[in-house]
């Protein structure tokens, strides 16, 4: 199996790291093919902009699905973001580590999707859900969050995790064609022993070689 971890946290030893570490550990001794971007280490630009392109479509007025048509023709994309794309193209399964911050993904993951999910080279109008270019590839969020279990429960402070991350799942996973697999999400990780930490981290490790086996 070949696998891509989308890593986006600031810290490398966080408890996202610890989750990162633990995935690739697992993966490559199990013989899995793994690679990683490293967003916060890397410098990732969220930012979209003229710099994603070695073409130009229009040096009149910016039309950025209009720039990312033609470098898709052209397979001119700037050298960070064909990695990106050729890495996506590559694995079986994406997995994406982050924590969950206002009810979402980190400002550099979303510039990710924004920069790397282009127009015409992963989707278009015929290329959507159950069309989708990623079609066949699996995808599991490993998430952390701040609150306990408690406030993301029915009737809880946040309510369930399902629904707040439905506009992820559907807008952006699904639309490529992804088989979303259920998320891994490590609650109140900042705030649980260090027992609780290393079985949460055995948790993972499980879970990933249950989907290895799938």
């Amino acid at each position: 199996m070949k696998v891509f971890i989308v890593y986006a946290h600031p810290e490398p030893t966080s408890f996202n790291g610890a989750l990162r570490d633990r995935a690739v550990d697992a993966l490559t001794k199990a013989g899995h093919e793994v690679a990683v971007s490293d967003l916060y280490a890397e410098d990732f630009d969220p930012r979209a902009g003229r710099h994603d392109f070695e073409t130009v479509a229009d040096s009149v007025r910016f039309d950025y699905q209009a720039e990312q048509v033609v470098a898709s023709e052209q397979d001119a994309f700037s050298p960070v973001l064909e990695r990106e794309q050729d890495r996506l193209l590559w694995c079986d399964l994406l997995i994406l580590q982050y924590p969950m911050w206002w009810g979402g993904m980190p400002a550099i993951l979303k510039g990710w999707v924004d920069r790397v999910l282009a127009y015409k080279k992963f989707y278009d109008l015929d290329r959507r859900y159950e069309n989708g270019v990623l079609k066949g590839r699996r995808v599991i969020m490993s998430i952390t969050t701040g609150g306990t279990p408690e406030r993301f429960s029915d009737g809880g402070m946040f309510g369930e995790i399902g629904p707040i991350l439905h506009p992820i799942d559907h807008c952006i996973l699904r639309y490529m064609g992804l088989e979303i697999l259920d998320p891994f999400v490590a609650y109140a990780a900042g705030r649980v022993t260090p027992e609780d930490r290393a079985a949460l981290l055995d948790t993972w490790e499980a879970r990933l070689a249950e989907i290895a086996a799938g």
